[in-house]
């Protein structure tokens, strides 16, 4: 009888053993992919920090540059439309003046 008892208590505890096993395995599979996952993420921010970076550089070029005579003019010539005093501006109809208006138009 006393062997019986031991019996079961030995497959108690091994059933035991193996279940713990399971869990300390489930739980070391989580945490490996939890961590590439926030890999992943740190990735992708760190990413975007240097792309933010790039274009605070960009800016802060221009800013730099916003009081020299080219920039002014270049603005004045792009954005504003100015031309210098006696400066003959011609326009070419042949050329297409905007293709993204024509999708535009066409999508309408």
């Amino acid at each position: 009888m006393a062997k019986k008892k031991k019996k079961k208590k030995l497959k108690i505890s091994r059933i035991f053993i193996f279940i713990v096993i399971i869990n300390i395995m489930l739980v070391f599979k989580n945490q490996k992919d939890l961590k590439q996952e926030l890999e992943a993420k740190r990735e992708s921010a760190q990413a975007e920090i240097d792309n933010l970076q790039r274009d605070i550089d960009e800016l802060n070029n221009e800013i730099e540059d916003s009081d020299s005579l080219q920039f002014v003019e270049k603005v004045a010539r792009d954005e504003l439309g100015m031309v210098k005093p006696r400066e003959i501006v011609y326009i070419d109809k042949n050329k297409k003046k905007n293709p993204f208006l024509k999708i535009r138009k066409n999508d309408n």
